[in-house]
Parts: structure tokens; sequence; C-alpha cells
């Protein structure tokens, strides 16, 4: 069945095709319309869910990681500042290998105030040991959330999917909504390893010293780099049922290229675009999408770069003095390899400024002269 659904609404939609037990959720924009349309799903009886309304982000996530250490499948979402205060859990609820999947819908960071589109929310927690997902477009958000519970239920990490703020969220497309059997073929009941039963007591969270807290996290960087494994299984399954595919990373027309610009999120589809009209010219370049961030596809980022000489990285984030974030983790997987192309950091759409087919030819025709970056970080006014 197809729908014209937004971004937030494809993921309320899979959320309840998944069968969350429990969503518990503390609205803030962009993300708002997610949690709105879940709790009248829930009202009108249409999901057996618990829908627990919290006083805060913090509390939202705490509530939960509880839920999901007792045994229950369960959904949150949030945004910007929220997605801040949930910090401190989001460690707790990794480290305590809970299954939790979270949609974040990128939103600049405060102040100033700003309500549109800037991925450092979400890349300013990659060291909290949670999965991250990076949305083209919204049928690969829906799809991507009922992946992300298989995944997540299976490597027993968090995963969070991450949309553009308004691009997505508010912006309706054509979505395939799947049939309720075949997903419940995809997606079993979640059947937990351990979980708090008074009738069959454990210790959870308990002190440790130097040796045994070095081993847990080793044991759980191990599993986080398993789960590109996991990931690329995951999306063979889903294939077979839904037709469907996404992959941690997708190369488009990089054969030859003499240029690669590499893309996250909404921006990936323009660059396609910008792409074809090059290609028409004559001009050798090629887009590379990266969907998955942690963990950090590096193999598969080198082969699809392939021989090109030059990569350019077009960031919609910030760490305030370095540079782009996808760009800085690039180079750093690229700086063992026996040949490695110049890679080029560009940043701009801070805050939601407009990447348009135009602005991403006029970067590739500049980039295909130069012979080196002029700066680490190239600031792209828009």
């Amino acid at each position: 069945m197809k729908q014209v659904l937004m971004g937030d609404h494809a993921v309320a939609r899979a959320v309840q095709l998944a069968r969350a037990e429990v969503i518990s959720a503390y609205p803030i924009t962009p993300q708002t319309l997610i949690v709105e349309e879940l709790s009248e799903i829930c009202a009108r009886g249409e999901l057996d869910a618990r829908f627990i309304k919290v006083e805060s982000e913090h509390s939202a996530l705490a509530c939960c990681m509880g839920a999901s250490m007792a045994g229950a499948r369960t959904f949150t979402a949030t945004s910007s500042q929220g997605l801040l205060l949930m910090h401190e859990i989001m460690h707790w609820s990794a480290g305590a290998r809970t299954p939790i999947v979270m949609v974040n819908v990128n939103r600049a960071i405060a102040p100033p105030w700003n309500l549109w589109s800037d991925q450092t929310d979400s890349l300013s927690q990659r060291d909290t040991s949670w999965l991250q997902f990076y949305c083209e477009n919204n049928q690969e958000v829906l799809d991507t959330v009922i992946m992300a519970f298989r995944i997540a239920e299976r490597i027993f990490l968090p995963v969070m999917i991450v949309l553009d703020a308004f691009i997505l969220s508010h912006t309706s497309e054509v979505v395939d909504i799947p049939d309720r059997k075949d997903v419940d073929a995809f997606l079993p009941p979640f059947k937990p390893l351990l979980k708090l039963d008074v009738d069959e007591p454990h210790s959870f969270g308990s002190i440790t010293g130097p040796a045994e807290y070095q081993q847990i996290k080793k044991m759980r960087h191990e599993d986080m780099m398993d789960a590109i494994r996991v990931i690329k299984e995951t999306d063979d399954e889903f294939e077979k049922i839904f037709g469907r595919r996404h992959g941690p990373v997708s190369a488009y027309r990089c054969e030859n290229a003499e240029l690669v610009l590499v893309t996250t999120g909404a921006m990936s589809g323009t660059t396609r675009i910008a792409i074809d009209r090059l290609r028409e010219k004559g001009m050798p370049v090629g887009a590379l999408k990266i969907r998955l961030f942690r963990p950090f596809p590096a193999e598969e980022i080198a082969s699809s770069i392939g021989g090109a000489p030059k990569i350019a990285v077009i960031d919609r984030n910030l760490s305030v003095g370095a540079g782009g974030i996808f760009a800085q983790e690039i180079k750093a997987s690229l700086y063992g390899k026996a040949t490695r192309p110049a890679v080029f950091g560009l940043v701009g759409g801070l805050g939601g400024g407009d990447f348009t087919p135009d602005a991403i030819e006029d970067i590739a025709k500049r980039l295909l002269g130069a012979q080196a970056p002029e700066a680490d970080v190239i600031w792209e006014e828009l």
C-alpha cells in the first residue's frame, strides 16, 4: 500500500508496524509530530503499547531504558536540545546493552535559537555507543526504523535513526507501506537474553575495577564493529521480503570519477541530480552517500571511492576547532591506505541553508580544477 506521508509520520507508521510495546517521549520541534501521531495511534487502539508522557527528554530515555531492561520493545524520539539532555542516559543505556530505537530529527543546537536542519546534534553523540543511520528520504526513514529494531535486538545495542528537520520531517512523499504480516515475519517478538525479573534476580550496573571495565568496553566495541556484518545481513533479508535495500553506503556514477562528492541525508538525492547534469557535460564526477555513521563503514567507503584522486565531503555539521565531522572521520579512515585521495572538507548549510543542484554543481566545477584543498575547512555560503 502506498501513502503520502511526512517523514515524521513515516516514523510513526514504522513504529506501529514494528509493534513497539513502550513509547516514552517529550515533544520538541520538529520531532513533535512523531509522538503526537503515535499517541493517537495508541489511543485509537491500533497499537498495543504503553505510551508514557514524561517531563523531560532525560526522563523519556531513562523510561525506555527501564522498559527495555524489563524485556519490552521500546521507542522514543527527540531533536537538538532534547538529544543533548539525553546524553547521560545514552551512555547508560548503551552500557546496559538495551536495544532501544530512537529517532532524532536533526536540528541546529542553540544558541542562537534555530529550528532548521543541522547534524551537529546527533554527531555530538558519536561516542555514546549508539549505532547511527542517516536517511535520505521518507521511504528510507520507514524502512530503517523497522530494520533498526531487528539490528538492535540482535547485537543488544541501541540504534538512532536520523532525518533532516523539515526537509524530511515535514515534507510529504509517496511511501510504500509494508504489509503487517511481512513485517511480523521479518521482525519477530523481542526475546531478551537477560531481563529484570523478580522471579530470577540478577545484578545490573555494578561497580567494576579497571580490568573488568576495560574488558566490558572492549566487548562493546567488538560488537559494534561486528554490527556492520549484521547490518548487511539485515539488508539482504529485508530485500528478500520487501524488494528494497539501502546499504551502509551507496555509490553513484563513481566509475572513472576524478572527483567524488560525499554526502549524507536528504542532500544525497540533490547531489545525484547535480552529478547527472555534470556527467552530461562530460565532467568525471561521482557521488557517495553515507547512510551508516556508527559503526563507521571505513572499508565500504574506501572501496566505493575506488581510484578517484579527489573527494569532497559536504558536511552540514561542525566540530568547532576541528571542522566537518564526516570529513574528519573519512580522513582518519583513509590515512593508512597505500594510495589515498585528497580530501576537501566543505562545511555549509548550518542551521538549514539549502543545497540546491546548482550549488552542488558549482562546488564540483570549482574543485575539479583545484589541485589541493586551500584550507582545512572550506566554508560554503549558500
